[in-house]
């Protein structure tokens, strides 16, 4: 695995990751930590939980997120769209969501399980 520098806005990481797509996936999984209860409120649809996280997103992180191997704000990164991996990280949350519970498993909360 490689070593990316990460940004999104004041927002940064670096971690070790198998591609710059992987990498970008690790901060909006850092940055929406605290939006996991979303996933355990099961009056919420998939679309309601996607627009609450979209409208997290637009209020705390910049509209792209760069990624490079050779360090922080280069102007060689490759950049993501935000709203495009955290339609990634959503639909990632929600596939994990449904398989637990069709799996059967004792339903535990998400945010819980992320702490843990």
């Amino acid at each position: 695995m490689s070593k990316f520098y990460v940004q999104c806005g004041s927002r940064w990481v670096i971690v070790e990751a198998a591609d710059a797509n992987a990498a970008a996936m690790h901060l909006i999984d850092t940055a929406m930590q605290p939006q996991l209860w979303i996933y355990d409120d099961v009056g919420l649809s998939d679309s309601d939980r996607h627009a609450h996280l979209a409208v997290e997103a637009l209020l705390t992180l910049a509209p792209e997120i760069s990624v490079s191997e050779r360090g922080l704000d280069r102007d060689d990164a490759v950049t993501f769209g935000t709203p495009e991996i955290l339609l990634t990280w959503h639909k990632t949350l929600t596939g994990l969501n449904r398989l637990l519970r069709s799996a059967g498993l004792p339903v535990q909360s998400l945010q819980s399980m992320a702490t843990a």
